[in-house]
C-alpha cells in the first residue's frame, strides 16, 4: 500500500534529497524544509520505492500539502 507523505507546517523547501525511482528505508531523510530559519528533515515512515514526488527545491508547502507517495 502507498504511503503519502504531507507537509506538517507552511515551509519552504530547502533541499531534495531523494528522486523517483530510488528506494528508500524507514527514518530516511527525503526533503528538508525550512521555516523560521529552522531545517525541519521530513522522514519516511516506510521503506520502498519513491513512486512520485511532488516538490521542487524553491517550493512553498502548506500544512498537509503532498511531498511524496512511496510504494
Amino acid at each position: 500500500m502507498a504511503q503519502e507523505v504531507r507537509a506538517e507546517m507552511v515551509a519552504n523547501v530547502w533541499k531534495v534529497l531523494v528522486n523517483e525511482g530510488q528506494e528508500v528505508s524507514d527514518g530516511d531523510t527525503l526533503v528538508i524544509l525550512e521555516s523560521m530559519k529552522m531545517e525541519i528533515p521530513v522522514i519516511a515512515e516506510t521503506s520502498g520505492v519513491v513512486r512520485e514526488l511532488k516538490v521542487a527545491e524553491g517550493d512553498v508547502v502548506q500544512d498537509g500539502d503532498l511531498i511524496a507517495i512511496i510504494d
